[in-house]
């Protein structure tokens, strides 16, 4: 493959975003080791593969989508939206982006079948649910304001962490699903800020997410919201039983995220100086989950 080959792939698959799937996978795996499961290191390879490709497909599919309703086109990208930009410097790429975003979807449907027939069909909710936001997101999530508020935390969350977990114990537990929305909160948040820069251009193609409908400042609110929930989950999650105290060194984020979510508030208008704050919340996004999988790890260690 040529070098302009591997740069086209590496952005329709908007690489440096797939960093956030082992995250949320090695959230799911403290979880079940947590809980006392003995790791199938089979499985936990089909997992991470399984997860990246989902992540890989839903991004490779948005790019496609995007450039196809010419939103691409109109939109100011930032480093953390507006997409990797790709397809308008190699627009003979796009039929490669579509059979990208539909061989990871063919992999990842592959990895969750053999999964539900060995381990138990009660992960076909999650496996359904999963299917249904990498298909639908882009076109048709992204119309509704509540489902594109919820459906990538619901992706990366519960359908990630606890399906992980499900697939290494046999069974779902309390602490996977309190971990679990941790992502849950994180992930919406980080596409409910990623899509303040996008605001008049993503209206144009019919969009209709939450900075479109209520404006950003309220948006900067749910963030707060959003952001409060992460830590009360850890909280509440340890005040059940269900996280040990070791996990709750994934309150150790908040030091970044106060003054974040203040920066978010003064400065959500203003994209130029928005970026900072929107760099500070991927590093609370990807950190948060990985803390708290060190603390439950640590934890069965010892």
């Amino acid at each position: 493959m040529s070098s302009i080959g591997f740069r086209a792939l590496f952005g329709i698959m908007r690489v440096p975003f797939l960093v956030l799937t082992p995250a949320c996978v090695l959230l799911g795996v403290a979880s079940a080791v947590w809980m006392g499961a003995r790791l199938n290191y089979t499985h936990l390879l089909l997992i991470f593969i399984g997860a990246l490709s989902a992540h890989a497909s839903v991004n490779a599919l948005s790019e496609y989508s995007d450039y196809r309703s010419g939103l691409d086109l109109n939109t100011e990208r930032t480093p953390f939206s507006g997409g990797s930009g790709t397809l308008p410097l190699f627009p003979e790429k796009a039929g490669v982006t579509l059979m990208t975003g539909w061989a990871c979807l063919l992999l990842t449907v592959v990895i969750g079948a053999y999964f539900i027939s060995a381990v138990g069909t009660a992960l076909i909710p999650l496996g359904v649910i999963g299917l249904v936001i990498i298909l639908a997101y882009t076109n048709h999530i992204t119309r509704n304001p509540i489902l594109c508020l919820i459906a990538p935390g619901l992706g990366f969350g519960p359908c990630m962490v606890m399906g992980t977990a499900y697939v290494l114990c046999g069974s779902y537990s309390w602490t996977a699903f309190f971990s679990s929305l941790i992502p849950f909160f994180l992930v919406s948040n980080l596409l409910l800020l990623n899509q303040f820069p996008d605001v008049g251009p993503d209206r144009s193609i019919g969009r209709n997410h939450i900075p479109i409908r209520k404006g950003r400042q309220f948006a900067a609110v749910l963030y707060d919201i959003l952001l409060a929930g992460v830590y009360a989950s850890i909280l509440i999650g340890f005040l059940a039983g269900a996280i040990p105290a070791a996990g709750l060194i994934g309150l150790g984020t908040a030091v970044i995220a106060i003054p974040a979510a203040r920066g978010i508030a003064r400065h959500h208008d203003d994209i130029p100086n928005l970026v900072p704050y929107m760099a500070k919340n991927v590093l609370i996004t990807i950190a948060t989950p990985m803390l708290l999988a060190a603390g439950m790890l640590w934890s069965a260690a010892n």
